[in-house]
């Protein structure tokens, strides 16, 4: 089994986080795309650290030559039955990092947030709610929910473009009915016009939410 390698981080000055963001990227992608986000969700609080890895198997879906596409698990097949298998193939290795990542900064996972993208928000939605303890949150953008709701209740905030053509909307409503219904706090909004993407509106809302559940 493969294990995450590489990840980016951005950390406080004095390397010492008083609450970690572990940013999950999408399909295709690398850590490197979504460290980006780390100096606008820094404006959450001082002494938030940011870590994103990459996923720890090579993209399937895009053509040869292009060695930083990494996924969580393929999407070639898009049964529900064979992307759940993916997600819990993945999930211990991602268990493992996030374990590994308290360890290092010597942090509760109370102290711990998911953001994810994409892909990355399928892994955060599934992940989070079955760790051993609760985590602080899951930040979600444009993703969507795979399996059936965790143990853990924790907070979750989800943003999602209602011209998505990559996950569709309806991916943000079936999420959000779910997780309610399951009694989860949930939050968030979706954006008319807003493809498959993260635009100022979003962000703004990721702030606040890291703001709330990383300060408590």
């Amino acid at each position: 089994m493969s294990e995450i390698t590489n990840a980016y981080e951005q950390l406080p000055e004095d390397g010492a986080p008083k609450a970690l963001v572990i940013l999950l990227h999408g399909l295709g992608s690398n850590g490197r795309d979504l460290i980006s986000l780390s100096p606008y969700f820094a404006a959450a609080g001082a002494g938030i650290g940011f870590v994103s890895p990459d996923a720890p198997f090579p993209c399937d879906m895009v053509p040869p030559g292009y060695p930083d596409s990494y996924q969580w698990f393929s999407l070639q097949n898009r049964d529900p039955h064979e992307m759940q298998k993916g997600v819990e193939t993945v999930f211990p290795i991602l268990k493992s990092f996030i374990e590994e990542q308290a360890k290092k900064y010597e942090l509760p996972l109370s102290k711990i947030a998911l953001c994810g993208f994409s892909q990355g928000t399928m892994m955060s939605l599934y992940t989070a709610p079955r760790m051993e303890s609760a985590m602080a949150g899951v930040l979600g953008y444009s993703g969507a929910m795979i399996g059936a709701a965790g143990e853990h209740k924790l907070p979750i905030r989800l943003v999602h473009g209602e011209a998505d053509d990559v996950v569709p909307v309806a991916a943000y409503a079936h999420a959000r009915e779910t997780l309610e219904a399951a009694g989860y706090d949930v939050s968030g909004h979706t954006t008319p016009g807003l493809q498959h993407s993260i635009d100022e509106e979003g962000i703004r809302a990721g702030i606040a939410f890291l703001k709330q559940v990383l300060s408590e």
